[in-house]
């Protein structure tokens, strides 16, 4: 590496600086030198903490945290594409046709991945050089999330279309890295939930190949909806209905949607989504680096659990029976409450603040998935709610800890 560095110090950069050929695209340059190598950037005044890892390295981390779920994600694309042509059944081995499931979801993922990253970061580099300023590295992760919560067969040029709104509506206007007050990921799958409906509803969310080429439908039997697309059917159906028995009868241990599935994530949905064990595994990576918030996931957790106890005891319909637990594995709750809830920039800063976010923000995720069926995912609305909250919960956070402090200060007087 050392040689390499000598060689872009020597040759490559002077072209790059003032005064060089190729000034223009110092931007660019400079974003792929501090990639490969420590920034040699240094601040002028302020004090700052001297640390052995910079953003491009946490960036870096984050993403190696959602490895799990895109590897998984990846082949359950292929083993729900599989499953819904009859090729193979729910009892077979996993380890069936692996190498032809991660194909086609591979097939699937990457052009995804690479149209997400295409976007965002073409519109950084013009952005950056219009300014004249390096390029922020906060789209590294932006840039996976966006492709990774997007039904699989989502058209391409919409998912170009949400990631230029988000990073242009979500965070250029706001000042860019550090400045967005929403998440940038959720922004652009909201975007896309209120733009075009009927490609986000939720009705088939595996690849159909099959259905796209002959105009056909899924393998008679076998559904492509979500789990939370079944269960707003039972919204407004009595809760031991014909409607409602079958749709709960997924739910059963042994079902479609059983607990084990819903944890291990072999169902139908967003690309990385589905597997809380996968979710799981990047949140004990992002705790273990002190990257993820531990006070928010597991309060978002907790108010998921809160959320599904209070529905538990009210019982209106057969969607609030279903158990705290099967609650917070469905969906995109973990996903969510690890690597979404947990953005530094638009979550809440305070340690008590963080406590009060994620709590709520589990809590919403639930009641709106419930009581507003219409959204098949409340963690998104959930969690944009609670970026425009933070601020004001850090807020009151400060107030009361000054108050505090100034009653003790008081007190001292007094008795002095």
């Amino acid at each position: 590496m050392k040689a390499l560095q000598k060689l872009i110090e020597e040759r490559v950069k002077p072209n790059f600086e003032e005064g060089g050929k190729l000034n223009r695209f110092w931007v660019v340059f400079d974003a792929l030198e501090t990639f490969l190598f420590t920034p040699g950037h240094t601040t002028a005044k302020g004090v700052h903490v001297r640390d052995g890892i910079d953003l491009k390295r946490t960036m870096f981390l984050v993403i190696v945290a959602m490895v799990p779920a895109l590897l998984f994600g990846t082949w359950n694309i292929g083993h729900q594409y599989y499953l819904s042509i009859g090729e193979i059944t729910t009892s077979d081995a996993w380890s069936v046709m692996f190498l032809d499931k991660v194909i086609v979801g591979a097939i699937k993922v990457v052009p995804l991945i690479v149209v997400s990253y295409a976007t965002g970061l073409g519109i950084e580099f013009v952005i950056a050089g219009m300014n004249g300023h390096a390029i922020n590295e906060g789209f590294l992760v932006s840039g996976m999330l966006i492709p990774l919560i997007m039904p699989v067969d989502v058209p391409l040029w919409m998912v170009a279309v949400a990631t230029a709104f988000a990073v242009l509506i979500a965070k250029e206007v706001f000042g860019g890295t550090g400045m967005n007050i929403l998440n940038v990921a959720l922004t652009a799958r909201a975007f896309l939930f209120f733009a075009y409906p009927k490609q986000m509803s939720g009705e088939i969310w595996i690849h159909d190949v099959m259905a796209s080429k002959t105009g056909g439908v899924l393998a008679d039997g076998y559904t492509g909806a979500t789990a939370l697309g079944h269960l707003a059917n039972t919204v407004g159906q009595p809760v031991q209905g014909e409607v409602s028995n079958g749709v709960m009868a997924m739910f059963a241990d042994g079902g479609m949607f059983s607990l084990m599935n819903c944890f291990i994530g072999n169902i139908p949905g967003s690309v990385a989504e589905t597997s809380a064990l996968a979710a799981l595994i990047g949140a004990a990576i992002l705790i273990w680096t002190g990257i993820g918030s531990w006070r928010i996931i597991s309060s978002f957790i907790v108010g998921g659990l809160v959320m599904g106890v209070i529905f538990n005891a009210l019982a209106l319909n057969a969607y609030m029976t279903i158990g705290p637990v099967h609650q917070i594995v469905m969906g995109g709750f973990m996903f969510g409450a690890v690597f979404m809830a947990t953005d530094p920039v638009s979550a809440a800063q305070t340690n008590t603040g963080k406590w009060v976010y994620g709590f709520l923000g589990g809590l919403f995720s639930i009641m709106i998935r419930v009581f507003n069926p219409a959204y098949p995912e409340g963690v998104m609305m959930a969690i944009l709610f609670m970026n425009v909250m933070a601020p004001t919960i850090d807020h009151y956070v400060i107030e009361s800890n000054i108050r505090r402090r100034e009653k003790r200060l008081s007190a001292s007087a007094a008795v002095a």
